[in-house]
């Protein structure tokens, strides 16, 4: 069967049989793209913090204006409000009033709510909208009553002369408690970035096109025809999907496809735009461009799983939903029971009581305060949290799909063994005549050797002439003898040489002789280990998806013990990541290439490893700044245990809120007991104070 020239599947690189000798190089310019672009979101503050699961309730209101910038200029509004009007009836001892200082709090009360409230109602409107009440159209329930009927309480004291009580106070302190609590809580979180602009920044703006008189055109990217042949140049990156006319060179894939070797390219072989040209000056014609090349293939499954909804339950969302519910009702019902049992006035004062009660001054900061907390120790540990769902889910997680090339490997070739396999020659004579075969090439793999031979104290043969053989590898003179250094499938004999799974074995060959036979692989990083057993204590099962060759991930899922897939495109991550969820699992992707960013933006919690790309970074909701899968391990400690710092304060949140909701409403009223504002306010303090503290004992434990 064809492939259909729009699946991604089909710009999967090709095996060829061009590689020789191989290794993954830094591409840290590609890990910058977008850096700056990044940098003017979080400045600017403002930037609409939808996460990629167009999540609900505690998200949506991050975009209804900047809360840093509109808390501090409300606070000033506040304060004088606070200092000028008494606390539910009581006169604190900072307080004062002057004739007239109730008609001023009126005034800068009115500013406070338009301003101040603001973000609230339009978060509100969309809870509504969504068919959701929550914190929103909780906090909008208390400013809303406890600013109107403020209002009534003065123009009354004014015009029938008899004394009401305000809640100017209340009004006042829970607009300034929740714009801190979200500004806290943004500030936490941080900014997510533009995974899109990311991917597109990979690819460069213009390309220099061959015409037929071999004059060179510079033109934008976008301008690209099929047909057209391009020239790049070494250590450029490839502006589109095409197959090489002219030329040959080592391709570095490894942040697009997880292939962890750069790829050997000659005529006739494709490239991927975005991939980086390592040596070499290649001619290719262009032939995907636009919506059908492989970036935009990867773009457009990056949006279809930004548009899938979150998983996350949101705590929060649901106790203030509770909340909301409970208030409403409890206030209807004092305000019908007291209408019958005494009179209109003492029915609306007990229902207003309630709501304003209802209100959620701990609840506002309970959440915040411990995301705050979390985040500054996450970072401190080398982890960027963006998005608080994330640590909730991963709680849960059943899964954990981890990218090997870059992720569990450190991506570079390192000398896994050098053997002699002659009696004639010592493992170190071997050794430098390697080093010394490979002494004039500025070739990953000969400075891999080199850098070998140096550390083991082996000091290189002088050669008196050394050639390169074509897609072989390099032949010499020494001391008048003749060797060649060749790749496995050069040399084409049986060798008897125990290599590890999935490396790439070179032989050194004398009269053709192998005398000696050296082993190149990617290497576990030092943590990886150690990861596995955790996850597996923690009931998450690891999953191992590799775009790299089925040899090279048999070998690290076998040391590992893990379950392995490989050869994986990224529409295959994105498709296994889709299936597991189908299935009911909560899924962690862990990656770092282009490759991975689609999954990641899938998955329910999506963890870049830091010294990937940018696109990779973007997409993810947590980001590991080290590069050390160890983190991982700290980011799951860190979930569990912010998770239940926020159930706590969450109980003792809102706790108070379910007991004095109904006292406040007059439930003990008949046997005398009713919540007197005055108690209402201490307890109020008493549990936001009772948060705080909570959420500053998180620790986890030392590294």
């Amino acid at each position: 069967m064809s492939k259909d020239k729009h699946s991604p599947h089909n710009h999967h690189p090709q095996e060829n049989g061009h590689h020789t000798h191989h290794k993954m190089e830094e591409a840290s310019h590609e890990h910058h793209v977008g850096h700056n672009y990044h940098d003017e979101q979080i400045e600017e503050g403002t930037h609409d913090h939808a996460h990629h699961h167009g999540g609900h309730g505690d998200h949506d209101h991050h975009h209804h204006g900047n809360f840093k910038e509109i808390f501090l200029k409300s606070l000033p509004l506040g304060i004088i409000i606070l200092l000028l009007s008494p606390m539910m009836g009581i006169d604190l001892p900072f307080q004062f009033t002057f004739m007239y200082s109730d008609i001023l709090v009126v005034i800068l009360s009115s500013i406070l709510f338009i301003y101040g409230g603001k973000p609230f109602y339009m978060g509100a409107i969309n809870e509504f909208k969504e068919k959701a009440p929550g914190m929103m159209a909780l906090v909008t329930l208390g400013i809303s009553v406890s600013y109107f009927y403020s209002v009534y309480a003065v123009i009354a004291r004014y015009t029938t002369g008899e004394h009401v009580m305000d809640f100017f106070f209340e009004f006042g302190s829970l607009i300034l408690i929740m714009l801190l609590g979200h500004w806290i809580e943004m500030k936490a979180v941080g900014e997510a970035g533009d995974a899109q602009k990311s991917l597109a920044e990979l690819v460069p703006k213009d390309a220099d096109v061959v015409l037929d008189d071999d004059t060179i055109d510079s033109r934008p990217v976008s301008d690209l025809q099929v047909g057209d042949i391009i020239r790049v140049q070494a250590g450029e990156n490839i502006s589109a999907d095409g197959v090489i006319q002219r030329g040959q060179s080592r391709v570095n894939e490894s942040l697009l496809t997880g292939e962890s070797k750069p790829v050997e390219k000659t005529v006739g072989d494709q490239v991927i735009g975005g991939s980086t040209n390592n040596e070499g000056v290649l001619y290719i014609e262009v032939k995907e461009t636009g919506d059908s090349s492989f970036i935009s293939q990867v773009q457009t499954l990056i949006s279809q799983a930004q548009g899938q909804p979150s998983r996350a339950e949101n705590l929060a969302h649901k106790v203030a939903s509770a909340l909301f519910y409970i208030a409403i009702i409890s206030a209807l019902l004092a305000f019908i029971v007291w209408i019958i049992s005494v009179d209109v006035p003492t029915a609306v004062i007990f229902a207003v009581t309630t709501l304003v009660i209802a209100c959620p001054h701990a609840l506002g900061l309970a959440i915040p305060l411990v995301v705050a907390r979390s985040t500054s120790l996450g970072a401190s540990r080398g982890l960027l949290v963006k998005d608080r769902e994330a640590l909730e889910l991963a709680t849960k997680a059943d899964v954990m799909i981890l990218d090997k090339t870059g992720t569990l490997t450190t991506g570079e070739f390192k000398v896994l063994n050098g053997d002699s396999l002659s009696s004639e020659y010592s493992k170190n004579e071997v050794l430098a005549l390697m080093a010394g075969i490979e002494g004039g090439s500025s070739h990953p793999i000969a400075q891999s050797i080199i850098g070998y031979a140096d550390q083991k104290g082996v000091k290189p043969v002088r050669f008196n002439s050394i050639e390169v053989v074509s897609g072989a590898g390099v032949k010499g003179e020494a001391n008048g003898h003749h060797y060649e250094l060749i790749s496995q499938k050069a040399f084409g004999k049986p060798v008897d040489y125990d290599s590890p799974v999935g490396a790439t074995v070179s032989f050194l060959v004398e009269e053709g002789e192998a005398i000696g036979a050296v082993a190149l692989g990617d290497e576990l990083k030092e943590t990886s280990k150690g990861l596995m057993d955790v996850l597996k204590a923690n009931g998450i099962e690891p999953i191992m998806a590799t775009g790299d060759n089925e040899k090279a991930a048999q070998s690290v899922a076998e040391e590992l013990g893990v379950k392995y897939v490989a050869n994986q495109s990224p529409q295959d991550k994105y498709d296994l990541v889709e299936s597991l969820k189908n299935e009911g699992k909560t899924v962690i992707m862990v990656g770092d290439g282009v490759n991975d960013a689609p999954s990641l933006a899938l998955a329910d919690v999506g963890v870049a490893i830091g010294a990937g790309t940018q696109v990779a970074l973007d997409s993810a909701d947590v980001i590991l700044t080290q590069s050390d899968p160890g983190d991982i391990e700290s980011f799951i400690e860190l979930a569990n245990k912010t998770t239940s710092k926020m159930k706590q304060n969450l109980a003792w949140g809102a706790g108070y809120n379910f007991l004095a909701i109904p006292i406040a409403a007059g439930v003990l009223a008949p046997i005398g007991i009713t919540l007197s504002p005055a108690v209402g306010a201490i307890l109020m303090s008493l549990s936001t104070v009772i948060v705080a503290i909570n959420a500053m004992t998180l620790r986890l434990q030392g590294k």
